[in-house]
């Protein structure tokens, strides 16, 4: 296949899908050694961005997706009446960092650092599909074991985890913070970060969760 054939046919199949589409499903689809499809991929990447398009094509990890250019996120909104999420709350954010930086983890951990309960907050970052379940540690109560999601990638516009900033020292409370410079911080026009409505009591300190999220 030429190049730009190839540029086209991947191109095709990431547009039919409308989910990210791992590199080794377009090598076999294509019948193509990896190294000649991730050059059509940042090609394809480049022309979007540099050419200014409605759309981009954006990596996480090792699979792809088209996906509307941010700057046009309001007029997308507005024209498919589509309903704004709701913004996460300081609470979800702090859980989110911990799980993000020190993953996989447990919730106890989470708690741990937290020093409240976090029973709801994970309830909310798995209805989101930020954090997912990925196992249980081997110890006595095998309690859950949770990690970050490619929805969470997308989100925060990250290609991989690696894209995260580095933590300087993983004691200090601004760690937690996603205003504080140089911390974990929200997508470009903060589609995910704005406070949540949730049960009077459910974060403070000492108020037991779930019995069953313990496990």
């Amino acid at each position: 296949m030429e190049r730009k054939e190839i540029e086209s046919a991947v191109e095709a199949i990431l547009f039919a899908s409308g989910e990210p589409v791992h590199v080794k499903r377009l090598c076999e689809a294509l019948e193509l050694a990896r190294p000649a499809v991730e050059r059509a991929l940042k090609d394809l990447s480049d022309y979007y961005a540099f050419d200014q398009r409605g759309i981009r094509l954006v990596q996480m990890e090792d699979s792809w997706q088209f996906c509307s250019a941010p700057e046009f996120a309001d007029a997308v909104h507005r024209a498919l009446e589509v309903r704004k999420p709701s913004k996460l709350s300081q609470p979800a954010l702090e859980a989110l960092t911990i799980i993000a930086y020190y993953q996989p983890t447990t919730r106890a951990y989470v708690d741990q650092i937290r020093g409240v309960d976090s029973s709801y907050t994970m309830s909310l970052l798995l209805n989101r599909d930020l954090i997912e379940e990925c196992g249980r540690l081997q110890v006595p109560g095998r309690p859950r074991l949770y990690r970050t999601t490619k929805q969470f990638l997308r989100a925060f516009h990250l290609k991989s985890l690696d894209d995260l900033p580095a933590l300087t020292d993983p004691g200090e409370e601004d760690l937690l913070d996603p205003e504080a410079d140089g911390q974990m911080r929200l997508g470009e026009h903060g589609e995910i970060v704005e406070d949540l409505e949730r049960p009077e009591g459910s974060e403070s300190a000492g108020e037991p969760g779930n019995p069953e999220d313990r496990a």
